[in-house]
């Protein structure tokens, strides 16, 4: 008998033989798991049980998912083994695999399935993570592309910024009252003769990481502006301010200080600061955030020493906390945290650095960093901080999200975030009353400002003014987009064909990266008629599709059905002429290029985005009607 008849049959005496003479078995794999998975989904108590105790194994392993044998001891349906694995191997209720699926989600689903121990083990995961499931969050809380997130708690209000690049508009204000559900509720930067200085900005650049502070009745928005490599200024800070969180803030102003990432930090004199990369760079500001007051120095360059940036100050109990993001904004990614007892002594470095970093390879939320705690009414401890969620190979196609975690002080007066633990994919919900929005608002931007007339929203229906410019350029306008926020969506719109059309005329939809990479779909003129073209542009090579659509009262003056279906890296392309079926066009097996990673053009700092655009050829009018998506 082998090791593999000896854990299928359970027969513990086999199995303990097979392990004193040849020990290394313990390694073998079949179907893809090595032996103690299949141990666990035996749900035998006693066959895991000495696997644990007298075998060699390694029980901080997973399998190709990420799983535990937490994960197998569950779908077992075995409440001994589970309480086993838990409380004796110390495995967690809230591991993530790489769908971000935890023993705990699938005793959930399995206990509304088949009842029985199932619903014995969601109880038991109830009491270890305190909270019943429908009392725990998942992270990412803000999905899609919402890096470097800032927050601040005014009242019983939360406000939150993230970074929008060449977005406009620009700088979205999200507001929410349990941490956890939240809305835009306005933007930093509405004013398109304000937000002009986009226009000839590549994709990438813009407004970088901001931060969001309130200081005597006002809410101060800070930003670096990223320019062009092709001058001797690449970056500038932005200040604004409003007296109401979802503005309208008042023109921007620039302050001439290198440097990222600003954040804004009021001591307890009233005597306000600025603090900038590299390391954390500190200098006075004037009350309106207006003037640099003093020439910047440097607090403390970091604990980790690569890529020191994204600093925020904060004072408690006598200490001024500078938390920093470290490492780079890839795999090594982190938060460290110092201190000191003057604003400008010597900081000394937490005995805990990095506070959050994502220390397993394989975990669901990578990239995590970039944080910022905030105090609910109640006293309790939060940080948001950014992540990536990625795809096979690495492919962060959603861009940096924002999640949130606990933070606690220890005795010595110390933040650790979620006990040292690192990122976490399912946790407890904050001690907060549920909110949840009374209408989310669709946040549609396009990349820098559109021109006057260019595109008009109305109730069910937005009409682009086609452009001359290519996608591929700074110079396109007529486009309309939003952030694709859950690796598979579908995205459909309807949009009447004009009348008295030209060659080279083209609309339809898009997903969206920057003009160095996008696909569009839709209906295209061509001295032959209207036919489909499916079009892929990744940095200098444009791969074109064409492909017949048969009359079914395809005409002018007539809506055709648009879809774009994503799976993954995978797209799929429908039509449907009047109201007929929906027909399948196309599919493009591994959309790559619609991320950070992979593709070196420009600076890959957004996310996939996904909307609508219109082109023509010539500089007439054309005005193309789509529904709103």
């Amino acid at each position: 008998m082998d090791i593999r008849q000896a854990i299928t049959q359970e027969n513990l005496e086999a199995l303990t033989d097979i392990l004193i003479h040849r020990p290394a078995a313990i390694d073998e794999a079949w179907e893809g798991l090595k032996a103690p998975f299949h141990a666990a989904f035996t749900g035998n108590l006693a066959i895991v049980r000495y696997i644990v105790e007298y075998s060699r194994a390694s029980f901080n392993e997973t399998d190709d998912r990420n799983r535990t044998l937490l994960h197998y001891a569950v779908e077992a349906g075995k409440l001994p083994l589970v309480k086993y694995l838990v409380e004796r191997v110390g495995l967690s209720a809230v591991h993530g695999d790489s769908r971000r699926i935890t023993p705990y989600h699938l005793a959930h689903e399995l206990a509304a399935e088949k009842a029985g121990e199932y619903q014995e083990i969601e109880s038991y995961f109830a009491k270890v993570c305190g909270a019943e499931f429908n009392n725990m969050y998942q992270n990412p809380i803000l999905t899609g592309m919402h890096p470097d997130p800032s927050i601040i708690c005014v009242g019983e209000d939360f406000y939150m910024v993230n970074s929008s690049f060449i977005f406009f508009p620009c700088i979205p204000v999200s507001h929410s009252r349990d941490l956890i559900h939240w809305e835009v509720i306005g933007h930093a930067v509405t004013n398109p003769e304000w937000a002009r200085n986009l226009n000839t900005l590549e994709g990438g650049r813009g407004y970088w990481a901001p931060d969001i502070s309130y200081y005597e009745g006002r809410f101060y928005i800070t930003a670096t502006f990223r320019l062009n490599d092709d001058g001797t200024v690449y970056r500038k800070q932005m200040v604004t301010s409003s007296d109401r969180p979802e503005g309208p803030y008042c023109e921007p102003v620039y302050l001439d200080e290198d440097g990222i990432d600003p954040s804004i930090f009021t001591d307890d004199d009233g005597r306000r600061y600025m603090l900038l990369n590299r390391g954390a760079r500190i200098f006075e500001i004037s009350p309106d955030g207006k003037k640099q007051l003093s020439e910047a120095e440097l607090l403390y360059y970091g604990h980790q020493k690569r890529a020191p940036e994204g600093s925020h100050l904060l004072k408690k109990d006598g200490w001024y906390y500078l938390f920093q993001a470290e490492g780079g904004t890839g795999a090594g990614h982190r938060i460290s945290v110092s201190r000191s007892r003057t604003l400008k002594g010597v900081y000394e470095p937490c005995p805990y650095n990095p506070i959050m970093r994502q220390w397993d390879e394989k975990g669901a939320l990578q990239r995590c960093g970039h944080g910022k705690p905030v105090c609910t009414p109640k006293g309790d401890w939060y940080i948001v901080y950014l992540c990536g969620r990625q795809l096979d190979k690495g492919c962060t196609v959603l861009g940096r999200e924002t999640s949130l975690d606990p933070l606690v002080w220890t005795a010595d007066g110390w933040p650790l975030i979620n006990n040292g633990r690192g990122p976490s994919v399912l946790q407890k919900k904050p001690d907060l009353p549920e909110w949840i929005p009374e209408k989310q608002t669709e946040d549609y931007v396009t990349p820098r400002v559109p021109d006057d007339g260019m595109i008009t929203m109305k109730e069910q229906e937005i009409i682009l003014r086609a452009g001359t410019a290519s996608l591929s350029t700074t110079e396109a306008r007529s486009i309309l987009v939003k952030r694709q926020t859950d690796f598979n969506s579908t995205l459909a719109v309807t949009v009447k064909l004009p009348e008295n059309s030209k060659p080279g005329e083209e609309f339809g939809i898009t997903g969206y990266y920057d003009e160095n990479t996008y696909l569009t779909f839709g209906p295209c003129y061509t001295e032959q008629g209207m036919k489909l073209k499916l079009k892929e542009h990744i940095g200098d090579t444009d791969r074109e599709y064409l492909y017949e659509i048969a009359d079914n009262g395809v005409q002018p003056g007539k809506v055709l059905g648009l879809k774009m279906v994503t799976e993954g890296l995978k797209r799929s392309f429908y039509v449907q002429p009047l109201s007929g079926e929906w027909m399948l066009v196309a599919e493009l097996s591994r959309v790559d290029y619609i991320c950070d990673e992979d593709w070196r053009v420009g600076k890959r700092f957004t996310g996939a985005m996904e909307g609508i655009y219109a082109r023509t050829a010539d500089t007439e009018e054309r005005l193309i009607e789509f529904s709103r998506f």
